[in-house]
């Protein structure tokens, strides 16, 4: 069946999959209404409405959806990516289209899709691939999985990485200027290696999946660390009398003052792997005692188009960070330490929000990932904008969504509150540790408490734990469950656990492989926002948010421990009791 040349948005009728998902008990009559209304209005696919802003079964959506429209579902789970056809088609294309090509049989190409209606995705496909294509339905869930794992995989990167010639390795960025051979009085020829080098690191950083990349000078050696799933490690010493014109070469790439050592710079580059995929550095530099500093934050803007499914909400944590992103009004608040995911969830939100109907802006410091659609600011102290001073300007530009890179101070704050409760939607950080002393941090602030019960309406605290690697994981048969208790699991955890342990394998590294979210997600119910006007401290909040069924992170990180996709080694590193 070409499902191509059959549907058109014309001749869809959306009333029959909504009236299906009514009798089935999936959707009450107000939210179908609600969802019908939504769909008209906006012009959008009800599926894909349903899927980002209703609690609902994927999978069971997949098969009504399935018996609507007459289109056969495939489980992608069972996928083995490897096995995928060769095509023209990049991984960013994937995530963009929300759509992964599965088989070929003779010149047709069978797409998987959760939304039947992703005609743009069938019609690019076709192009790119100079083949007629026919859909085949998928869980949402398992399709957003697939597209991780080949995103996270090697395939397409090691495509874009080959499509390189050697010269092109070394010549990514910009060659040896007049102004770095003025600062290392050297041959040209003599610099071919540091540049050479250099493009190495940054290439081998990306294969590794490397978030962050150290180069590090001390008093007799020269080290380079990357930090691969939140854990550093050395990959390299090169000779310590090169850290000079390797910190040149890094300013250089990241037009800064290469003349200026004795105060710290910002810079960014890009590198472009192909026509299509390019990863952003943000660069920094640190005066130490033996030489300058630099490490580089890796940005990959793929990481924002995952969709919320990947990145590892429970359903119930899923449902509340929905219901608050479709309230009109209110703050959003994701609080956790430095790499722990805050700014995928951030963006991940807006993702949702990102809709023609709606005026979006952030303040940032810096600006980590590009949005269309939204309207980014990059904040700078130096000539007065700061986060409050773009906070007041957004209010002037009638806004339906802002988001504030971080609450760092009082001023700040009380303008984001202002906004919050006249009508705005917002959403920023907080560097704190839990729900619970996230209030406590606006409170130390300066924050009255009755401005934050009735503003605040969801927290988010989040950590990032290494997610055991799926081809070597073993059970974890030595500890008793007496012992398991102890750490907090309950006895019907213990009914079903299926505890693993790391091994390593030629597929990860030491055990691990990619990085899985721990959330406790609370929304400030009225009894938590009682509390808070009544002065209650953290460990009083805290109390309130577990009677109240919200997780903490442990407990979280404890059910991800025994559905067998973190080990108990990470559970306490990443968490304490």
């Amino acid at each position: 069946m070409n499902f191509a040349a059959t549907y058109t948005p014309e001749n869809t009728h959306f009333s029959g999959l909504s009236t299906r998902l009514v009798a089935a008990g999936m959707l009450t009559h107000d939210q179908s209404n609600d969802a019908e209304r939504h769909v008209r209005s906006t012009n959008r696919s009800l599926i894909r409405h349903l899927i980002d802003t209703v609690n609902i079964d994927s999978k069971a959506l997949a098969e009504m959806a399935s018996a609507e429209y007459g289109i056969p579902v495939f489980d992608v789970s069972a996928m083995n990516r490897d096995l995928l056809p060769d095509h023209q088609i990049s991984n960013d294309m994937m995530v963009q289209h929300h759509a992964v090509p599965l088989f070929r049989r003779g010149n047709r190409l069978f797409v998987a899709v959760s939304d039947p209606m992703n005609l743009a995705a069938l019609n690019e496909f076709k192009f790119a691939a100079d083949m007629n294509t026919d859909a085949v339905l998928a869980d949402d869930a398992a399709l957003n999985q697939l597209i991780r794992d080949i995103a996270e995989g090697s395939n397409g990167l090691d495509r874009d990485m080959a499509a390189l010639s050697t010269d092109d390795q070394y010549d990514l960025e910009m060659q040896t200027s007049p102004a770095e051979e003025e600062a290392n009085p050297h041959d040209a020829a003599d610099d071919t290696p540091i540049v050479r080098f250099v493009n190495k690191i940054l290439l081998d950083a990306i294969r590794q999946r490397a978030s962050d990349i150290h180069f590090e000078p001390y008093e007799k050696v020269y080290r380079v660390r990357f930090r691969t799933d939140g854990i550093l490690r050395e990959v390299v010493k090169p000779p310590r009398n090169l850290a000079p014109r390797l910190a040149a070469r890094l300013k250089v790439m990241s037009r800064m003052d290469i003349s200026e050592r004795r105060v710290p710079q910002d810079g960014r580059i890009q590198m472009k792997l192909s026509k299509k995929r390019a990863i952003d550095f943000r660069v920094n530099t640190l005066p130490t005692l033996y030489g300058e500093k630099i490490v580089l934050r890796i940005l990959d803007p793929s990481s924002a188009r995952m969709g919320i499914d990947a990145l590892g909400y429970e359903p119930e944590q899923k449902a509340l960070y929905l219901e608050a992103l479709q309230k009109p009004q209110g703050m959003i608040l994701v609080t956790g330490p430095t790499g722990s995911g805050k700014t995928v969830s951030l963006y991940t939100g807006l993702g949702i929000l990102n809709e023609p109907e709606r005026n979006i802006s952030t303040a940032e410091d810096p600006v980590e990932i590009n949005m269309a659609g939204i309207n980014q600011v990059l904040v700078n102290p130096k000539v007065g904008l700061n986060f409050a001073e773009a906070l007041r300007s957004f209010l002037r530009q009638d806004p339906d969504v802002i988001m504030v890179g971080e609450i760092r101070d009082l001023e700040t704050a009380e303008i984001a509150i202002k906004a919050a409760q006249t009508g705005h939607l917002v959403l920023s950080t907080v560097h704190t540790n839990s729900a619970a002393e996230t209030v406590m941090r606006l409170l130390n602030m300066g924050v009255p408490a009755f401005n934050i019960a009735a503003s605040v309406t969801l927290i988010i605290a989040q950590r990032l734990a290494r997610r055991l690697c799926s081809h070597c994981a073993e059970p974890e048969a030595s500890v008793p469950q007496e012992a398991l208790l102890q750490l907090g699991f309950s006895t019907e955890q213990l009914d079903y656990a299926q505890i693993k342990k790391p091994v390593g394998c030629k597929h990860c590294e030491g055990g691990y492989k990619g990085r899985v979210g721990i959330y406790e997600v609370v929304k400030v119910t009225k009894p938590i926002a009682s509390a808070i006007m009544d002065g209650a401290n953290s460990l009083e909040l805290d109390h309130s948010a577990r009677e109240a069924g919200f997780n903490d992170l442990r407990q979280s990180a404890l059910k991800k421990c025994a559905d067998g996709l973190i080990s108990l080694e990470e559970v306490s590193r990443v968490t304490t009791d």
